[in-house]
């Protein structure tokens, strides 16, 4: 049974073109990692993504400016992402929200655009996905104060069971990388392993957080099947049962046409 890989970074696993894209997911897809939704950091990667979600039918595309370059967002990149945000096979706002392990932009100006980024959300009606790191309740208490859009997805979730309660409450969507297969991530597996699987995702943030055994080497999208086995074995479920159910909240939450699909043909541009 395949699956979706919910967050990856196609352009810095590598690939520059058409080709190059088609690499990769041929990889993927070997694995059992059917579709993937690459996701921008910066502008020059929002139009790089949007443009990849058309080379492929297997691509989808995220667009957002991360929190860590938000120091310099300008009117002129908002109107450009409010363009990408649009386009049909851009399905969700992000990667935006908060991060408080680096200073390379400063709080004042991640908070800004992290609330711009929700109000672009909601006007396009699309999932505004979630970076967050080490900034748990100021997340939720901008969520709150801005009023939500419909979806949100926290993208390589971190927190603990008590957060991972917090945010199903509120219908939001977890989704776990890598690091969930780690031995030593005692309290992020135990939330991996209660979050109901309506509300459950999984995503390599390639060419990052690798998953066991290959932790420390380089990330691809094929890399998510290992964390859905990983994921399976920690729920004690069976891997094809969870692989189709989360591949379900997939489509779901971004609204993807099924696996089976004849929407589209298959590498448009291969």
């Amino acid at each position: 049974m395949p699956v979706v890989d919910a967050h990856t970074h196609l352009d810095a696993c590598g690939a520059e073109n058409a080709t190059d894209v088609a690499v990769l997911l041929d990889r993927a897809e070997s694995a059992g990692v059917d579709r993937v939704i690459t996701v921008a950091d910066d502008l020059a990667s929002a139009h790089w993504a949007a443009d990849a979600s058309e080379w492929d039918d297997r691509v989808f595309a995220a667009v957002a400016v991360h929190p860590t370059r938000t120091k310099d967002f300008s009117d002129a990149d908002k109107a450009a992402l409010e363009a990408l945000a649009v386009r049909p096979r851009v399905v969700a706002i992000g990667e935006t929200g908060l991060d408080y392990y680096w200073d390379h932009s400063p709080p004042e100006a991640q908070h800004e655009a992290f609330r711009w980024h929700i109000d672009l959300a909601k006007r396009v009606g699309k999932p505004l996905m979630i970076h967050d790191r080490e900034a748990h309740a100021d997340i939720l208490r901008v969520l709150g104060e801005e009023g939500a859009p419909e979806t949100v997805v926290f993208h390589c979730f971190s927190g603990d069971l008590d957060f991972a309660r917090a945010c199903v409450a509120q219908g939001f969507v977890l989704s776990f990388a890598g690091p969930v297969t780690f031995k030593n991530s005692g309290a992020l597996r135990e939330a991996a392993a209660w979050v109901p699987v309506e509300q459950l995702l999984v995503e390599t943030d390639a060419p990052f957080l690798t998953p066991h055994p290959y932790r420390g080497w380089k990330n691809e999208p094929y890399g998510a099947a290992y964390t859905i086995r990983g994921l399976a074995e920690l729920r004690g479920v069976d891997v094809a049962d969870l692989a189709g159910a989360v591949s379900a909240t997939a489509e779901r939450t971004f609204r993807l046409p099924s696996a089976t699909s004849d929407l589209s043909p298959r590498a448009v541009l291969r």
